[in-house]
């Protein structure tokens, strides 16, 4: 149990916010699985642009969400971030996460995301601008620094706490390190012996046992996991039960696996509608398909239907179950 500001946190296992991945059906899927927290995917401090269909979408739901309602927002322009902040709680959002970490370059072109970290005054602003803005905890994404020779996240991260920031995700690599350089912990380390408030691990986490020994290497509050959840949300079922119990859960049944498709797929149908969720979907099932030997033929085939029963069909077939996705329930770890 670990808390950030008066909300206590019962897994020490959170998925990042990832920009066309970490929407509602899959944010409600990994908190099934154990997740203790699940962020919105990145949202733009301009509020004026919320009403495109990509930005509304990040915020539908939302008051209704279950679990902790952390809405994760992106800019470089202080008020800008305030006002922004103001309008996610207004909205429902009990948590705001300021981004600092996005390497993409069209989030960096605008001197947002990590290209904040080359600029340690204005990081200030933000942050002062974005917690006196709103009555609920701010938390801070960032990496270690914009490039392997100006790591700066000691910096920063002390001076977010200062401003009052509650919690703060360090992910272990610099901005120019993309996503190809290993992941260190010896900042993310440092960091945690720095400062008073939670501090999360991110980086190069992809099984139960690299998640404790991240924890135990660094004293981090909990893990963060990103892409290593792609096609395999139960990863965070395995690790939360790891985490909390020592042991390894016995891997779930195929038959399970299955289940979880379905449910995710039936469940972007709903969410986005026929026409994207079937779009949204073939991204899903590209990923679930590596780990559960989809044959390349048929992964094939399924981009090509344009019908949500066309989809739950195939995936009935190809999985060899006639599963109704509409009665099927995760259980948490």
């Amino acid at each position: 149990m670990w808390k950030i500001g008066p909300y206590s946190v019962g897994s020490r296992v959170v998925l990042a916010p990832m920009a066309g991945v970490s929407d509602l059906p899959f944010r409600q899927l990994c908190r099934a699985m154990g997740a203790g927290l699940a962020a919105s995917e990145m949202l733009t401090s301009d509020s004026s642009l919320w009403d495109s269909r990509k930005s509304s979408r990040r915020l539908a739901g939302l008051a209704s969400e279950s679990g902790l309602r952390v809405v994760q927002i992106a800019g470089s322009e202080p008020a800008m971030m305030a006002e922004a902040a103001r309008a996610c709680v207004d909205r429902g959002a009990q948590v705001v996460d300021i981004n600092m970490g996005c390497p993409a370059k069209k989030v960096c072109k605008s001197a947002a995301g990590s290209a904040l970290l080359r600029d340690v005054p204005l990081v200030t602003s933000i942050l002062e601008a974005v917690v006196a803005a709103v009555p609920v905890p701010v938390t801070l994404k960032m990496r270690t620094g914009w490039c392997p020779d100006s790591r700066n996240a000691l910096i920063i991260g002390t001076l977010a706490e200062k401003t009052g920031i509650q919690a703060i995700a360090l992910h272990g690599r610099t901005r120019a390190c993309g996503y190809h350089a290993p992941a260190e912990y010896d900042t993310i380390a440092d960091l945690v012996s720095r400062v008073g408030i939670p501090v999360i691990a991110n980086g190069d986490i992809s099984t139960p046992q690299q998640a404790r020994h991240v924890l135990d290497y660094t004293g981090a509050a909990a893990v963060m996991i990103g892409r290593a959840a792609h096609g395999r949300p139960w990863l965070v079922q395995e690790m939360a039960h790891y985490l909390h119990y020592g042991t390894l859960l016995p891997d779930i049944a195929v038959a399970g696996k299955h289940a979880i498709v379905l449910q995710h797929v039936h469940a972007l149908h709903e969410f986005y509608g026929e026409t994207q969720g079937v779009k949204i979907a073939r991204k899903h099932v590209g990923w679930y398909g590596q780990f559960l030997d989809f044959p390349a033929a048929w992964r094939t085939r399924f981009n090509r239907l344009q019908q949500a029963p066309e989809q739950i069909a195939a995936l009935q077939q190809i999985m060899k179950t006639d599963s109704d996705p509409e009665g099927i329930k995760v259980m948490a770890a």
